[in-house]
């Protein structure tokens, strides 16, 4: 018996802003203990026991981070691969295009468990217990889903009716009255988002259900590009082809519809943490009520969550509040109307301002940059590249760069020239000129970076070689 643990990872990053951003969403941010949500994920599965591989399904520019991310966690023993998308096409897509891999790299009696990179689950020996129910359910043939049992009238989740494993019915996010009525009844539980089932029987469904979806999903599975990698493998989807795909999450699209669902009530420890106020209760509290994750001075202050990366706060008579602090961007949000940061996230992002999008911070395949300062004429970056890492080889028709290397050792191409610049030295890349920057030691290679120039934008960017597949 074969377990393939499949993760779903993606999110636009707008209820948990400003930490969270369209390229660094919710699945990548850290808990306290220093582990991602992502993370986690992979953990969860990973400690299962017959698990063949785990695949992730994720948008084609979160590959690296993600692969980051699993690396950190991962003794290299377990097989990685993933599914790349474009952009997204919601659940019954990536479903679908997980479960034809899996079925054909692994036969359609393979189970997948399939579970969000963005979600919590606190008591892992409850979850092992309802996931070997549920593989016992999909071995008969069951789709399986996983029904939490419920706590509090919550009005943000879906619902499903059981009797036992038999669903009754699924039920629409409810109002308060209709919550408390479900709650006091003992047989509703909340929808997990956390399916199991043979790849073969979720083909067999999709096909009887929504036959326009698997048959634009295959389409596009034989139309993409498989790649090799020393340690994981991928599948990069044809981005023609799955625009094509219609946009459905699973629910609709299969359990919703499907008689063969089963449920397993369960008490994991579950949250999605779908709010500033479902994370911030994640760390203690003191004796009024405040929640801090960081450094922060407080005078007649209760019931706030306050969190910092590098800055201390400073806090007086407040009550109920939200305060989040990022190097470029600051949040403070009444506590009863979090779920409205959506909407300054929305605005952001209609405006085109770059904070719903990145970081100060920002990953590459490469490694990271880190913008210092940046002015009208001027741009001043922190680069840090990965030990035997480079970055393509490139030119810039308005800027100029002088670089200037802190630690490590970079062999750089510059123009006809090949040098090697080490710690406390520095070159000088003038505009017009093909340039390569690598690190071939050991260690990080960290430098700084001091544009110059009429513009300093992302996009003033010519690539001629890059290993990555970038253009």
């Amino acid at each position: 018996m074969s377990i393939v643990p499949t993760i779903l990872c993606g999110g636009a990053g707008s209820r948990l802003w400003p930490v969270s951003r369209e390229s660094h969403p919710k699945p990548f941010i850290r808990l306290a203990d220093g582990q991602s949500l992502l993370q986690k994920a992979f953990l969860r599965g990973a400690m299962l026991p017959n698990v063949r591989e785990i695949l992730t399904v994720a948008n084609r520019e979160l590959l690296f981070k993600t692969q980051d991310d699993f690396r950190e966690v991962n003794d290299g023993k377990l097989a990685t691969s993933f599914i790349l998308e474009p952009f997204g096409r919601n659940t019954a897509a990536a479903i679908a295009a997980a479960a034809l891999h899996v079925a054909q790299a692994h036969g359609e009696d393979a189970v997948m468990l399939v579970l969000a990179a963005d979600h919590l689950i606190a008591d892992q020996e409850a979850f092992s217990l309802a996931v070997s129910e549920a593989v016992a359910l999909a071995r008969q043939g069951k789709l399986v889903t996983f029904g939490i049992q419920p706590d509090a009238p919550e009005t943000g989740y879906g619902y499903i009716e059981a009797n036992g494993n038999q669903v009754l019915r699924f039920v629409e996010k409810p109002s308060l009255a209709k919550a408390e009525e479900y709650l006091a009844s003992g047989s509703f539980f909340w929808n997990s988002g956390i399916f199991c089932f043979e790849a073969g029987v979720m083909l067999q469904a999709l096909e009887q259900h929504c036959p326009d979806i698997l048959g634009a999903t295959a389409t596009c599975m034989t139309a993409s590009r498989a790649a090799q990698g020393k340690d994981f493998s991928q599948i990069e989807l044809d981005p023609d082809s799955f625009a094509l795909v219609p946009d459905n999450s699973i629910d609709y699209a299969v359990m919703e519809k499907s008689s063969q669902v089963a449920v397993v009530p369960c008490d994991i420890g579950w949250s999605d943490i779908g709010s500033w106020s479902a994370l911030g209760n994640l760390t203690n509290s003191d004796e009024q009520g405040n929640r801090i994750n960081g450094e922060a001075l407080l005078h007649d202050v209760s019931n706030c969550y306050i969190r910092s990366g590098k800055r201390l706060i400073g806090a007086v008579g407040l009550d109920n509040l939200i305060i989040v602090d990022t190097p470029d961007a600051l949040l403070v949000a009444d506590r009863s109307r979090v779920q409205d940061v959506k909407h300054l996230y929305a605005a952001l992002k209609a405006q085109g301002h770059e904070a719903h999008k990145l970081h100060l911070t920002v990953h590459r395949p490469w490694g990271t940059y880190t913008v210092l300062e940046d002015e009208v004429r001027y741009k001043i970056k922190r680069i840090v590249v990965k030990p035997g890492a480079s970055l393509s080889l490139q030119m810039h028709h308005h800027r100029s760069e002088h670089w200037i290397v802190v630690s490590g050792m970079a062999r750089v191409v510059n123009g006809d020239n090949e040098l090697f610049v080490n710690t406390n030295e520095s070159t000088y890349i003038p505009a017009g000129h093909k340039h390569r920057l690598e690190n071939p030691g050991i260690l990080d290679l960290v430098m700084i970076e001091v544009q110059s120039g009429e513009y300093l934008g992302e996009d003033d960017i010519v690539r001629f070689q890059d290993v990555y597949g970038r253009c």
